[in-house]
């Protein structure tokens, strides 16, 4: 399949042959997975205080003659703790059991709990050429929401990695045909649920996703556009094509991200070698490279001849 290659004021310069990644079919399925997999990671651990509820005395003795004792008293066995006294009449309350006021949760939330999924290798990389060739079907991206122009899909020149300014940027999108887009993108809408009291009020939509091999100049551009991501082709990942598990967001690729690709990136499969035959590989590979070392020379030394030395005294053994 050939790319169109725009430049930025929206006029044809030339095309491009699409790497191979994007022709991998569209799998929903395994893109779901990976994008599970990516928000599941990101979860933070969390649970409750370790010594929570449990910072009562409450030891109480059901023996008979025992002062302080609830033998006889015709309560329940339950811990519980003195709040006033008057001679051996006790004002117990109930504590730590789960069923009293200010008593431990029965089962809460533990924070060495693992959130996080796995995910085969040979599935990811699956997953994101299959996310890739959805960003390249336009009735998937006009069904998803997105209001792209009709000369869609295509790649942008070398010129999108070198603006710099958020007013360039908007002006440089709104000529290749995208005016519609971020207007859609622009508004907020306040959240439903308890989000709102918890420092998330509002939520924005997606819009673009630029693909680029320098990020320094763009992605400092786009920070004040809403909806709009940049990424190094190198870090490309399934949640930023297919936010939400639903692919066909409406992405840019410039020609030198696409150039990056054509090299082999996500192309290479797992070999699922263990880990004793990489360490035995890498030790291999680390004695071929030595580096040959000159022989020392040898320097000569003059020893001399060890005197010999007489024990006793030679007379007396002749």
């Amino acid at each position: 399949m050939k790319l169109k290659i725009l430049n930025m004021e929206g006029k044809e310069v030339g095309q491009t042959e699409l790497p191979v990644q994007f022709l991998e079919p569209v799998r929903e399925d395994l893109i779901k997975k990976a994008v599970l997999a990516i928000q599941n990671n990101e979860r933070q651990a969390y649970g409750a205080f370790e010594d929570a509820g449990m910072r009562h005395a409450a030891a109480l003795s059901k023996r008979r003659r025992k002062y302080r004792g609830s033998y006889g008293h015709g309560i329940s066995r339950v811990p519980r703790k003195i709040l006033s006294r008057r001679g051996t009449q006790m004002f117990w309350v109930g504590a730590i059991v789960p069923g009293t006021v200010g008593g431990r949760k029965a089962h809460p939330p533990k924070p060495e709990k693992e959130w996080s999924w796995k995910l085969n290798a040979k599935e990811k990389k699956k997953a994101i050429r299959s996310a890739m060739n959805a960003v390249m079907d336009k009735e998937l991206v006009v069904k998803r929401g997105h209001k792209v122009p009709d000369s869609y899909p295509f790649a942008l020149d070398e010129g999108l990695e070198k603006v710099s300014k958020t007013k360039e940027l908007i002006k440089s999108l709104q000529t290749i045909g995208f005016k519609d887009e971020l207007l859609r993108t622009g508004k907020t809408n306040v959240r439903s649920g308890k989000g709102k009291l918890r420092g998330r009020r509002k939520t924005s939509k997606k819009s673009l996703l630029l693909v680029v091999s320098d990020t320094k100049a763009v992605r400092k551009a786009a920070t004040n556009v809403s909806g709009v991501d940049v990424v190094n082709v190198k870090r490309l990942n399934t949640e930023l094509l297919a936010p939400g598990a639903n692919p066909g967001r409406a992405t840019i690729f410039t020609t030198k991200a696409l150039d990056l690709l054509k090299t082999g990136l996500f192309m290479k499969d797992y070999k699922g070698e263990s880990k004793k035959k990489v360490k035995e590989k890498k030790v291999k590979k680390q004695k071929k490279k030595k580096v040959e070392t000159k022989p020392e020379v040898k320097k000569e030394v003059k020893k001399e001849p060890a005197k010999e030395v007489k024990k006793g005294n030679p007379e007396a053994k002749k």
